[in-house]
């Protein structure tokens, strides 16, 4: 089988245009603006309508556009940190947490979580649901699993159920010492409440990062974080500051 030199290969025209419409949205529009539509848009860059289609969906898996039902394709808001690799140490709902509780309801967490809990299969736990927004639009939703042995004191009288419920799961942890956290993320699909919470389709990129946090020598508490990977980047260490792009420069976030 033959070899094929790479640097031969001519750039596809729609990814000429992808670049091309990336230095436009750097120079003509803001955040949140929305497009001409794709006839304009087309005639303007003398391209079929077809070329037009794979370059606005490159730019919308690259994050830099959003396509909304009803609203059309807008630009897209810098991307959201997702710090791994920190050494701060915080419990989830601390201050200046942009996490926003929504529920917590009792239930049977999946098998693997019961374990990584060290609870029993069978046993219910916490299941406090909060989402990460930004610029008017979810970027993340999380399931944070508590066992009922982390937060003894929590009384279901006053709250039993809804954002107050969650706020006084989230305040009986704090009582703990948190002795220190481990985190993993990994590429996945967007499930059909994923999908859902973060107005996505089923099957769109996310990213899945699972933090369990330490108390007391066992594992108190177990979150797990679906970002849209669209909106949301990794960042390392506490600064997080510096952002890297392959194509036409933008400015640092």
């Amino acid at each position: 089988m033959g070899t094929t030199q790479l640097e031969s290969v001519p750039e596809p025209k729609y990814w000429h245009l992808k670049t091309v419409l990336s230095e436009a949205l750097d120079s003509e529009f803001a955040v949140g603006e929305i497009l001409p539509n794709e006839r304009e848009l087309a005639a303007r860059f003398g391209v079929a309508r077809a070329t037009l289609r794979q370059a606005l969906e490159q730019l919308e898996l690259e994050g830099r556009l959003q396509r909304r039902r009803g609203v059309g394709t807008t630009v897209a808001p810098p991307r959201v940190g997702v710090a791994v690799g920190t050494e701060q140490r915080t419990w989830p709902g601390a201050s200046g947490d942009d996490w926003q509780p929504r529920d917590s309801v009792p239930a049977v967490p999946p098998a693997t979580v019961a374990d990584a809990l060290e609870t029993a299969r069978d046993e219910e736990v916490h299941l406090v649901s909060r989402t990460r927004m930004t610029h008017g639009q979810p970027v993340a939703a999380e399931l944070l699993y508590v066992p009922r042995g982390s937060v003894p004191a929590l009384s279901g009288i006053d709250a039993p159920s809804g954002t107050a419920r969650a706020r006084a799961v989230l305040r009986e942890l704090y009582r703990l010492r948190l002795d220190g956290e481990d985190r993993a993320v990994e590429l996945g699909s967007a499930r059909a409440d994923d999908a859902k919470a973060l107005d996505r389709l089923p099957g769109a990129p996310v990213l899945v990062v699972t933090t369990r946090f330490f108390a007391e020598g066992r594992t108190a508490a177990l979150s797990v974080a679906t970002y849209r990977a669209d909106t949301c980047r990794l960042t390392f260490g506490d600064g997080g500051g510096v952002e890297i792009h392959h194509g036409p420069e933008r400015q640092a976030s």
